[in-house]
């Protein structure tokens, strides 16, 4: 439990940074079997203009890069907000072995919407998910993201 929660806190610190540059706040790490960090990203939509750039997918493609092989066969992602159904699929096509997610989010979040596809059968790779991990400081910081946005967007609109 302890490495889920030190994981975590590198992922919130990737969070952070999403949040100063104006994106919503997703952060996503990606260990090896050693637990080594070997990927870390933040969502970039609105700078790269690009609806796929979320903190996971970034992420995928970095810890491949860094890998030399799209199969992430011994790999967890540690991601702040629960994945939605785009990043819960990269997820299970890179072949994580892990996810472990802070945030719940019942409205996008794959898993609360019944995407469960860790569970579905008719896919070839399966994987473990763990939720909750720090739910508390995730969500806190998307919900402090969120009332400033809505701050500034009254002020603008006034």
């Amino acid at each position: 439990m302890k490495s889920h929660i030190w994981n975590m806190k590198l992922a919130l610190d990737e969070a952070e940074l999403a949040f100063k540059a104006g994106e919503v706040p997703v952060g996503a790490i990606v260990v090896d079997e050693n637990d080594n960090v070997i990927a870390k990203a933040h969502n970039l939509k609105e700078q790269n203009k690009d609806t796929t750039a979320h903190a996971e997918i970034l992420a995928i493609k970095e810890a491949s890069e860094k890998l030399g092989d799209w199969r992430l066969i011994n790999c967890t992602i540690y991601i702040t907000l629960e994945p939605c159904p785009m990043c819960l699929y990269a997820i299970l096509q890179a072949r994580f072995k892990n996810v472990v997610f802070g945030a719940y989010d019942h409205k996008a979040g794959s898993i609360s919407l019944g995407y469960s596809f860790q569970k579905d059968k008719r896919f070839n790779h399966k994987f473990s998910v763990i939720g909750g991990i720090e739910h508390f400081k995730c969500s806190k910081v998307l919900s402090d993201f969120f009332k400033l946005r809505r701050k500034t967007y009254r002020k603008v609109k006034s």
